[in-house]
């Protein structure tokens, strides 16, 4: 089937969705894990965010070499591949649980067993991180080509909100299942939930084997159908499309500072001593889950995908000043801090619909290619987040920082990332090179 052949999307939407669930789940965890780690293994802010780290490298390592597999095997097939990379990763995870149980003293992990733990744990993540990379090569894709391109981005909202919803669910599933607050829980008490999941995992592979998801091609990728894409039917590599190279490094920013949102609120509601800090995912989730139903809403009718990306940058930038104005202006009113959290998950909700379909647009024979090119800058999740755990911990042990204090400097590292998507959606996407 090529793009826009069809025009029944509610089954193809409701299936992928699901998967977009399960992106979200999976990296939802790891608002979980690194405080767990931090204080279970009691290793550094810097070393728990590697957690983050090494389940964003693998899309850079493995991200661009999953356009080949889709390819070879197909949309589908992919996706329940990604299935089976995750249930072994969430078996991975019970490795180190139980080397920690079988090596304590007191109630706390022997100190040569800490960075033993903590590497299997990144190993873990790691392998996640893979099944992650090869389950987003075939889903993002998909959804973007499912229908017109002018519509991607109302598609990809939709898919926003089962994705954005799946990160605080996952903090709060983790938490039902061991039982206990993230204050009190040890390493040693996620044996039991990550059999669990992993056995969910394993049973929604399956699942995905038997649904109904038809093989699809953008315009101008069918072979012998090039010319019905006049822009890339001449082109001979995916790096004469300046509007995808720009895009791609947008989309790296933009993954950096989402991911930063998303996944450190457990932590700022410790520092900033509030109660209950595993429920404060739930702030930046809603804040991208209205920005997808906006989007859902008025694109295209009244916003288009370029005036939606405008807007939300403009967002960001506003945001980030608010947080570094709180810590200058207002130290007694910290806590303040998470809302600028919500406002910064706002800013980013319509980044990433509007990122891919404009960085996508009119690649042709190149279209899998050049969604594998993207897939790979979602390593930029490992880049921003442990760059702010170590300004974290530098400013920390600087003269006249408090810990709240240092947290909420640290958060101006997105800045940069917000002006650079700022200016691709001005200018960049509209740049063209000719045949």
């Amino acid at each position: 089937m090529t793009q826009g052949q069809t025009k029944n999307y509610v089954i193809p939407l409701a299936c992928i969705g699901f998967m977009f669930f399960a992106v979200g789940f999976a990296l939802g965890l790891n608002g979980y894990l690194i405080p767990l780690l931090k204080g279970s293994l009691n290793v550094s802010g810097a070393a728990s965010y590697l957690i983050v780290f090494v389940t964003f490298a693998a899309f850079l390592i493995f991200g661009y070499p999953a356009g080949s597999i889709i390819k070879k095997i197909g949309y589908k097939k992919t996706m329940a591949l990604a299935f089976l990379i995750f249930t072994i990763a969430f078996l991975l995870f019970v490795w180190p649980a139980k080397i920690a149980e079988a090596n304590m003293e007191g109630g706390v992990v022997t100190e040569n067993m800490r960075m033993k733990c903590l590497v299997l744990f990144l190993v873990a993540s790691f392998i996640s991180g893979l099944g992650n990379t090869i389950l987003q090569a075939a889903i993002n894709p998909y959804i973007t080509i499912l229908g017109p391109m002018e519509t991607g981005a109302k598609r990809i909202s939709i898919m926003g909100i089962c994705n954005k919803l799946a990160y605080p669910i996952a903090t709060l599933f983790l938490a039902w299942l061991i039982g206990k607050s993230i204050s009190n829980a040890q390493v040693t008490d996620i044996i039991k939930p990550f059999y669990v999941i992993a056995a969910i995992f394993f049973i929604l592979g399956i699942l995905v084997l038997f649904a109904p998801l038809e093989e699809i091609k953008a315009k101008g990728e069918e072979e012998g159908h090039e010319d019905d894409c006049p822009y890339a039917a001449n082109k001979t590599s995916i790096w004469q499309f300046p509007h995808l190279v720009f895009g791609c490094l947008t989309l790296f920013l933009y993954v950096g500072v989402e991911t930063l949102a998303l996944q450190t609120p457990v932590d700022l509601a410790k520092t900033l001593d509030l109660p209950h800090p595993e429920l404060y995912p739930w702030l930046p989730s809603i804040g991208m889950v209205i920005g997808y139903i906006i989007g859902i809403l008025f694109i295209p009718k009244v916003l288009s995908q370029a005036k939606a990306l405008k807007i939300c940058a403009w967002l960001g930038v506003l945001g980030t000043v608010c947080a570094f104005l709180l810590a200058v202006l207002m130290p007694q009113q910290a806590k303040l801090t998470v809302w600028v959290l919500f406002t910064t998950a706002l800013a980013c909700s319509l980044m990433w619909p509007a990122i891919w379909p404009l960085a996508m647009a009119d690649l042709g024979k190149f279209t899998k290619k050049g969604a594998a090119l993207l897939v790979v800058t979602i390593f930029g999740g490992a880049v921003i987040p442990p760059l702010f755990g170590l300004l974290k911990d530098y400013l920390e042990k600087s003269a006249g920082f408090t810990p709240e204090k240092a947290i909420q400097y640290a958060y101006l590292i997105a800045l940069p990332c917000f002006l650079v998507i700022l200016w691709y959606a001005y200018r960049g996407y509209k740049i063209r090179r000719s045949s």
